[in-house]
């Protein structure tokens, strides 16, 4: 939910590094995603919960969690720590069964829940952070802050194009560093970018030799009723 430029922190993000779970601006009241249900531990009705909080027990921290669709809401009682997460009594799940039904589920608070307080320096949650603008260091624009990702090496910006800006036709992926990402103006809702030296260059490359690739399978494509000898 939330990283630093060198380090992650749950609950929020900062240039250079976040948590591990992208949260989707909400319609109106943005949400922050703290978790998923991994399935049921135990016989007593109890949940296994995966957290994405820095903090494992910050899950139950901000009030009631509820699922993606916002369906259902639960108040959490963290009972034990389990290995890779927590059992956890779930408020309306009475047996192993009804806590089975929701593996899978992710659990989401509403991004006013999070504390400003326990942001460092540089720090920015992902609700924040998503849907943002990217400019390069002239201004010019160079698509949106469609999610946050850590494939094992960092963690990355996904810049999603606006194809009627006449931009590329595919997402990149900036590091979320000082270098690459010196400036983040979440009052002016934009992210200042420095991409690495042929980032956006690749990125135009690979498009341009889809296209190429596509026209020659179209070109080469022999008409009904053809061979490719003409006969």
């Amino acid at each position: 939910m939330a990283g630093g430029r060198s380090h992650s922190k749950g609950g929020a993000a900062s240039a250079g590094a976040v948590d591990r779970a992208a949260s989707p601006p909400g319609a109106g009241a943005r949400r922050v995603c703290v978790g998923a249900i991994a399935g049921a531990f135990g016989v007593r009705g109890e949940a296994r919960l995966k957290p994405f909080t820095t903090d494992p027990r910050a899950i139950a921290a901000y009030g009631p969690v509820e699922t993606e669709d916002g369906a259902r809401r639960f108040d959490v009682t963290i009972t034990r720590a389990v290995k890779g997460g927590l059992a956890a009594q779930l408020s309306g799940v009475p047996d192993r069964e009804a806590a089975e039904a929701l593996r899978g589920q992710r659990l989401y608070v509403p991004r006013a829940a999070l504390p400003a307080e326990a942001l460092e320096e540089e720090e920015y949650y992902h609700a924040d952070l998503i849907g943002l603008l990217v400019e390069d260091l002239s201004g010019a624009p160079l698509g949106r802050v469609a999610a946050i990702w850590d494939f094992g090496a960092g963690d990355m910006l996904e810049i999603a194009p606006e194809p009627a800006a006449g931009q590329r036709a595919k997402s990149v992926y900036l590091p979320f560093t000082r270098e690459a990402a010196p400036h983040v103006d979440l009052a002016g809702g934009k992210v200042i970018a420095d991409p690495p030296d042929g980032l956006l260059h690749e990125s135009a490359e690979d498009e341009a030799r889809g296209e190429d690739e596509a026209r020659g399978e179209a070109g080469g494509a022999a008409a009904p009723g053809e061979t490719e000898d003409g006969a």
